[in-house]
């Protein structure tokens, strides 16, 4: 059901309140709140009835509910909530059509979007060598269709592991409504491409056709088969005009997609695409990756080093959005570079171009993890969501919706994920930390013992503190509680420094002067020792709104933390409030009113 009333409607199946049509940044326990007054509009609901709906099974102060129904005050007008003296709350926003039946909600789009899976097209070509071609054609493809269609398109990461005697398993395990299917012959400066869609459910080909020409006319032949597949599943199709380059040259494009993201890996290409683009000053589309993939790098740099590297990312994203002012990986690119924390005014900018931008590709899924580090946690776990359902056999793409059902208090559903990812890839280290911290969370000590075993075997780098900090949780004796505080204290004595995780870790464990003793006077970003936290998750301020490490949110003193990094000023300058802005027992706006003096912390490169 939907509930409009006068420039407002909630939609209680989507979580979401629109006003004039936009949705509103409204927390949690906001919108139940909200949700049960209007349920119960015919009459006045007492505050204990409230509490115990908004915040069952658990004990909380009266406070709790004042700061809630005066956020929503501020939203709906103040005479949507009336107080009666005694006795409670009342809703007494008109709502329209309020004595009929309510009304279903209304569909987002006037039709279910299709998903389609792009599978890797067979090479046919006498040589074995020319599968990267066959691969990177199918892969433009697919980036074509989901940036010209109104189309779902599965990623090629999951999509191309189905190749020879596997395409025919395709369609049942993506649960796709259509494949696309082909061949590829390549020889001398000519290509044959045959390509096929077919409807999964009936197994009958909607479209085939096939195309010979000259290879610099590949990105025509591109465009083709994406404008086929549109007309063929009546979509529109609006493509992005390519201009031909060299075929040599877009061989060398082909080749440097990385596939495992190791910085040796990063080098590498990042070396092949300065050739492409210097030898092709105008492909749009080679910048961008150029730029998407040095800011990958970028985040394992030393910090004495990124300056300079992100002015190259700056400069090759610019040309990218010169040419193509849409660029995924452009726009990805400019968000990583931001330092951890400081600048997320700058940032959203970008970040709000990706999100609105259309198309996949690998920067796109990153759009959850930007999102969390901001505090907006039931957005990261809506897109994170998207894109693991477009892509559930990533790596990446399970770590990164795993994250957010963990930040949003999900652990037994993030749980499953790890646990299929520790089986999947073993040398990968940061499902270890992950599956440890949601173990402990759990309690369940058997699986926790169980990953300490397999954690003592692979380098968990960044990660490192889940250990200790798994440990004291596990046992948190004031013999324990008192040797991590020993360490966390001596740590931030020696180098002068703490990052935020260490502060929420300090919090959660009973800690919590100590950890605003220590953010107070301490350095929040690195200090140029051999200490410093490197990869992407280095002093990232993610960690902060974790759902099931409230103890820092909890106190008054947060808001002045997140004004020295910079939080204060973006949730004031964007109104893109946090989740918990409206879930802490104190009224979180006025506390960031009152803290927006503090000075920002400098963060360099």
């Amino acid at each position: 059901m939907v509930f409009k009333a006068k420039g407002f409607e909630v939609r209680p199946a989507e979580r979401r309140l629109l006003a004039h049509g936009q949705p509103v940044s409204l927390g949690g326990r906001a919108f139940d709140l909200l949700l049960a007054l209007i349920e119960l509009r015919d009459r006045v609901v007492a505050k204990d009835e409230l509490l115990a709906r908004v915040w069952p099974g658990t004990v909380v102060e009266e406070n709790n509910l004042t700061v809630q129904i005066s956020s929503l005050r501020k939203i709906l007008g103040p005479d949507a909530i009336a107080t009666v003296a005694g006795r409670g709350y009342r809703f007494t926003l008109p709502l329209l059509d309020d004595d009929a039946p309510a009304s279903p909600a209304e569909p987002s789009s006037p039709r279910e979007r299709p998903v389609i899976a792009v599978l890797a097209f067979d090479n046919l070509s006498n040589e074995p060598e020319m599968q990267f071609f066959s691969d990177g054609v199918s892969e433009e493809i697919i980036q074509r269709l989901a940036r010209g269609t109104q189309l779902r398109v599965i990623s090629r990461t999951t999509s191309f592991q189905f190749r020879g005697e596997r395409k025919a398993e395709a369609a049942q395990r993506l649960n796709c409504a259509y494949v696309l299917d082909g061949s590829i012959r390549r020889a001398a400066g000519q290509v044959r491409i045959g390509a096929h869609l077919m409807e999964a459910a009936s197994g009958t080909t909607l479209w085939s056709d096939h195309y010979d020409r000259a290879l610099e006319g590949i990105f025509e032949v591109q465009d083709d088969i994406a404008e086929s597949i549109a007309r063929a599943l009546d979509h529109g199709f609006f493509g992005v005009a390519t201009r031909a380059v060299d075929p040599a040259v877009y061989d060398l494009y082909l080749r440097s997609s990385p596939k495992s993201y190791a910085p040796d890996e990063l080098r590498t290409s990042v070396g092949v695409l300065e050739v492409v683009t210097q030898r092709a000053p105008h492909f749009a589309e080679a910048w961008g990756r150029l730029a998407y993939v040095r800011s990958f790098l970028h985040m394992y740099l030393p910090f004495a080093e990124r300056a300079a590297s992100a002015g190259h990312v700056v400069r090759e994203a610019s040309h990218a959005l010169a040419l193509d002012a849409q660029n995924n990986d452009a726009l990805v690119a400019r968000c990583f570079v931001m330092p951890s924390f400081g600048r997320f005014v700058e940032a959203e900018d970008f970040l709000e171009r990706l999100r609105q931008a259309p198309g996949s590709g690998d920067g796109r899924r990153y759009i959850s993890w930007l999102l969390r580090l901001t505090g907006r946690l039931r957005a990261s776990l809506d897109e994170a969501e998207r894109i693991y359902r477009l892509d559930m056999l990533d790596p990446m793409s399970a770590n990164l919706v795993a994250l957010a059902r963990m930040a949003m208090g999900q652990v037994a559903e993030a749980v499953p994920v790890y646990e299929d990812l520790v089986a999947r890839i073993p040398d990968m280290s940061f499902p270890i930390s992950s599956l440890l911290r949601a173990h402990a969370f759990l309690q369940d000590w058997a699986a926790v013992d169980r990953l300490l075993a397999l954690a003592a075997t692979r380098p968990l780098r960044e990660f490192q503190d889940t250990i200790p900090f798994v440990r004291a949780k596990r046992d948190p004796t004031p013999e324990h509680i008192g040797a991590w505080r020993s360490e966390f204290e001596a740590h931030v004595m020696i180098t002068g420094g703490v990052d935020v995780a260490r502060l929420v870790y300090a919090a959660h464990l009973g800690l919590v002067d100590e950890a605003f003793r220590a953010a107070e006077g301490a350095r929040l970003g690195p200090v140029g020792a051999s200490t410093d936290i490197m990869g992407p998750d280095g002093y990232r301020t993610a960690l902060l709104f974790q759902a099931s490490m409230p103890e820092l949110r909890n106190d008054p003193r947060f808001p002045r933390l997140c004004a020295r990094l910079g939080l204060v000023e973006f949730w004031l300058a964007s109104g893109q409030w946090p989740d918990c802005a409206d879930e802490v027992p104190y009224d979180f706006r006025q506390e960031c009113e009152w803290a927006k003096g503090v000075p920002r912390e400098i963060f360099g490169f």
